[in-house]
């Protein structure tokens, strides 16, 4: 990434470029970045391709002013930290489910990233509801954080499970991979009908004060804790929100499609 995309993708966080890659710039940037570029799963649902390309996602992302799932946000923040003088790896993930079993492989990003400074640690700015500041990856008591309890524990074979408030998130394969090797995950949940990203709408973004979530038709604005959420009657209020709350232009309202059926059923 050249220094004029770098300086672009600064202003579009409104963040300063740090003077060196240490462990409090990295706070900023991921803090900025999760108050600035929205967990959303629109082009699933308007059509779009989803390509993981460094120019295709920095265009969307930078350029487009628009955000993306975790395999964007992640791709995207990861060229960005490198551009920056850190050393990034990105990581595979398998996110646990209501059965409490690990999803399919590559079926989430996250980021090792390591300081100046000395630290070494778990940067995720696509998860939806995760922590606000990188954690700490040697550290294997609780981390405190705005987004809330965070602990990271060794797992089988090498891997490293990350809690939230005590339930298991995801597990961590330590490799590193190539942007390329998400493709796979990638494809599935924009395709698969066991995907929930083809079965819902989200367009999400952390707040000074909360979070404020656009579902469909259902904006829900948390502020300390308390959720206020409307319901918008017409096209043109949810075309708005989606400007007003996430920066995000859009031509047309995103629909979730029909789920096909089989066999005539």
């Amino acid at each position: 990434m050249d220094t004029a995309r770098t300086a672009a993708y600064l202003r579009r966080i409104g963040v300063e470029r740090p003077a060196a890659p240490t462990a409090q710039a990295l706070r900023t940037l991921h803090l900025a970045h999760l108050r600035s570029v929205p967990f959303e799963n629109l082009s699933i649902h308007l059509g779009e391709e989803v390509d993981l390309t460094e120019k295709d996602l920095l265009a969307k992302v930078v350029d487009g002013h628009r955000g993306g799932f975790c395999y964007e946000l992640n791709g995207a923040f990861a060229a960005l930290l490198a551009a920056l003088g850190f050393e990034v790896t990105l990581l595979q993930a398998r996110v646990y489910g209501d059965g409490g079993q690990p999803g399919i492989p590559y079926d989430h990003m996250a980021l090792r990233v390591r300081t100046d400074d000395g630290g070494d640690w778990l940067a995720d700015v696509g998860f939806g509801t995760h922590s606000h500041l990188p954690l700490d990856l040697a550290g294997r008591g609780e981390q405190p954080d705005p987004g809330g309890t965070f602990r990271i524990a060794p797992a089988p074979g090498g891997d490293l499970d990350v809690f939230k408030d005590g339930e298991p998130h995801y597990v961590v394969d330590q490799r590193p991979r190539a942007l390329a090797d998400f493709g796979v995950g990638a494809w599935y949940h924009r395709t698969s009908p066991k995907s929930h990203f083809t079965r819902s709408l989200v367009c999400s973004l952390v707040t000074p004060t909360g979070r404020v979530t656009l579902s469909g038709t259902k904006l829900t604005v948390t502020t300390g804790g308390e959720r206020q959420i409307t319901e918008l009657a017409t096209d043109a209020e949810v075309l708005a929100a989606y400007e007003r709350h996430f920066g995000v232009v859009l031509d047309r309202v995103p629909r979730v499609a029909e789920p096909v059926r089989i066999g005539g059923r």
